[in-house]
């Protein structure tokens, strides 16, 4: 069996469900990431790439043909997409530490031609710090909340924004954290109702679910034209 019999890419996803495929690139060694990016490259097709480490990206063949961020661990192949403005989505993060699965919803959407505003270290242990950033948060039809601990703040901001707010709770945090278990289960016990979440740490997923809510809008402005 060679390298290129252990994938099967997905170039039509894109017309199904108006997402491209993206590369997850964990658990994939340098060789498999750059027999797929060849074969993306024969057909002169773009890719985003996920959860590349710096290690695997250093080892790349195609390394010199992308557009790498280490802070998100995504990366760009193939020409860039024009983002477009204004900015209907905001990304919040609860800590400094949260910024990494922001940036990977943030470039993920960027990727997309989406842009996005990044509200970060507005956590629920200084109020202040959220409160006077509220009236921007609200502005935005689509929320993404990173927090991590016990991930307060996609319920706090459940019960202040009118928005869609997607959380992604996030493996941030001491001991009993674990992992980022407490701050998905606090989630999803909250309060707020309405509240969506995804899988612990995942920035992509959290922008997937943003731009199936833009093209839901879309369809409708569409249907009620």
């Amino acid at each position: 069996m060679s390298i290129q019999d252990e994938f099967t890419l997905d170039f039509a996803r894109t017309e199904r469900i108006g997402l491209e495929e993206a590369v997850f690139a964990a658990g994939k060694s340098p060789a498999q990431i750059d027999a797929i990016l060849a074969a993306a490259d024969e057909r002169g097709a773009r890719f985003l790439v996920t959860r590349l480490d710096p290690e695997r990206f250093a080892a790349l063949r195609y390394k010199d043909r992308l557009d790498y961020c280490p802070v998100s661990r995504t990366a760009f192949f193939g020409e860039a997409r024009r983002v477009a403005g204004p900015a209907r989505i905001a990304i919040v993060a609860a800590g400094t530490s949260d910024v990494p699965v922001a940036r990977e919803a943030e470039r993920t959407l960027a990727y997309q031609g989406h842009a996005t505003t990044l509200i970060a270290d507005v956590g629920v242990a200084g109020l202040w710090r959220l409160t006077r950033r509220i009236e921007e948060i609200r502005a935005h039809p689509v929320v993404i909340c990173a927090a991590g601990m016990d991930a307060a703040l996609p319920s706090v901001l459940g019960g202040l924004v009118a928005g869609a707010v997607i959380a992604v709770p996030t493996s941030v945090g001491y001991g009993v954290a674990e992992g980022g278990r407490a701050a998905l289960d606090a989630v999803l016990a909250s309060c707020a109702p309405g509240i969506a979440v995804v899988n612990i740490d995942n920035g992509y997923g959290a922008a997937c679910a943003a731009l199936r809510l833009l093209h839901a809008a879309t369809r409708l402005a569409e249907a009620s034209s």
